[in-house]
């Protein structure tokens, strides 16, 4: 990881929502984030520290309720094993700062290139819009 702070370091720069998801490892519910149904030109940045993480043009509307994404780009992402809950996932972590943002599911058929859904809290993310 390239940032490296304390929890309280970041518990003072983040809203009480965005720690729960980012730090805590938390979700939001489906459904309430502000970029479920954005599907506007531009990137998709972590919200702790900002690294550019998707591409708007690697966002489908997978109808889960969370920002779904079928790609990251290379390297800015961690993927790791996750068991809690009672189930095997994958967790998605920001490469530079460590922060949780949501889980990636493979085989679902939802006719994406990669056949992987990103599923993204919105908490976890922050948009910039293309700028034409």
């Amino acid at each position: 990881m390239k940032i490296d702070k304390s929890e309280s370091e970041w518990e003072n720069e983040l809203t009480p929502e965005q720690y729960h998801v980012l730090r805590e490892k938390g979700t939001e519910p489906a459904f309430s984030g502000e970029y479920d149904s954005l599907f506007d030109p531009g990137m998709y940045r972590c919200g702790a520290c900002g690294t550019q993480l998707f591409e708007s043009d690697k966002k489908f509307d997978a109808h889960c309720g969370w920002p779904s994404f079928y790609d990251a780009i290379p390297g800015t992402v961690i993927l790791s094993p996750d068991d809690s809950l009672g189930m095997v996932r994958t967790e998605v972590t920001c490469a530079t700062c460590g922060s949780h943002l949501g889980h990636v599911f493979e085989g679902e058929g939802l006719g994406t290139p990669t056949d992987q859904r990103y599923c993204i809290n919105s908490l976890s993310l922050k948009f910039d819009p293309k700028s034409e």
